[in-house]
């Protein structure tokens, strides 16, 4: 899957945010470790909306794939 990272330097500072997911934000002090900061975070955002959602869903449910164009 490809997201879309907005990438600033501040100062001594790179920061980022991915647009498609709220709340998934980092600041480092390279693009290289900000990129990797970035991918980190997300991975991590996913897998718990993930998890939320299944929870939330109980016992009696099943899983279909969305495809946006």
């Amino acid at each position: 899957m490809e997201y879309t990272a907005v990438v600033k330097h501040r100062g001594e500072w790179w920061i980022g945010w991915i647009e498609e997911v709220p709340g998934v934000n980092c600041q480092e002090t390279t693009h290289e470790e900000l990129m990797q900061s970035l991918a980190e975070a997300l991975s991590e955002a996913l897998e718990l909306n993930r998890q939320d959602a299944l929870a939330a869903a109980g016992d009696d449910y099943f899983e279909e794939k969305v495809v946006v164009a």
